[in-house]
């Protein structure tokens, strides 16, 4: 649904241009309060007669959709995954296709804001890379890769990244309420503390070392929290942390 609406917002297609294949009625019925009027549950009334479809399930639902779809496949139709560790050569062989994106979004996406990190298998055209990529644009920002295997590194960095920032920050408003502050407060403290600081580093072409540097003066409040954090190999444990959801990426595409 995020795609979808952000191409119209983008004015990339129509929403007589958009056709959902779905699980069931209920689904249907919440879609159509949406306005969308091309809803299917029959494989065979859609997939046929799209130029591009994008696979947008669970991983441990693929091999399901696969089975639903197969056989109303065009060879010459092309494919964009977003579905976790699912790898190009599996769609490939599930499918009978060529054609093939395998994409990786993160959940800022829902406001425009998205990090997505895509690649795709030899057969699909320069042309259709473009056109794939600027519609994924609608979302936020992207980066093509030539290695598939870094998909699963963006999984573990951006497509898992938002849910490590909301963990710090939760920690961080529940530091402030112990230390005093209301809730409201607490809330507004760190998300304005957040945002200013992700808006600084992109404004200006330091690195976050340097940033770091600027905020924690020689025996000061900063410095003390950043040696407490180093102390307690903060830093080595965000890296594992980050490893480990890239390697869960791993066995998800097994």
């Amino acid at each position: 649904m995020t795609y979808a609406h952000s191409f119209l917002k983008s004015h990339s297609t129509t929403k007589d241009n958009l056709s959902f294949l779905l699980k069931n009625e209920d689904q249907k019925l919440h879609l159509a309060k949406n306005e969308f009027n091309q809803l299917f549950t029959n494989p065979a009334e859609c997939i046929s007669k799209a130029d591009a479809v994008v696979l947008s399930v669970k991983p441990q639902d693929a091999a399901a959709l696969f089975d639903q779809i197969k056989e109303f496949v065009d060879p010459q139709q092309l494919f964009i995954s977003i579905m976790a560790g699912i790898k190009l050569e599996t769609i490939q062989n599930a499918l009978g296709v060529s054609k093939i994106i395998r994409a990786m979004p993160n959940l800022p996406s829902q406001i425009g804001m998205g990090m997505t990190v895509f690649t795709s298998t030899d057969a699909v055209t320069r042309l259709e890379l473009v056109m794939v990529q600027n519609l994924l644009n609608t979302n936020g920002k992207t980066i093509y890769v030539e290695k598939e295997h870094l998909i699963d590194a963006a999984t573990a960095v951006s497509g898992s990244g938002p849910a490590y920032v909301f963990y710090f920050m939760d920690a961080m408003m529940k530091a402030a309420l112990d230390m005093g502050f209301n809730d409201a407060e607490a809330e507004l403290l760190v998300s304005q503390t957040f945002s200013g600081a992700a808006d600084l580093y992109n404004r200006y072409d330091l690195s976050c070392s340097d940033w770091i540097k600027k905020v924690a003066s020689k025996g000061g409040t900063t410095e003390a929290a950043i040696r407490s954090f180093e102390a307690n190999q903060l830093y080595q444990d965000i890296k594992d942390g980050l490893e480990a959801a890239k390697n869960r990426a791993i066995e998800l595409g097994r």
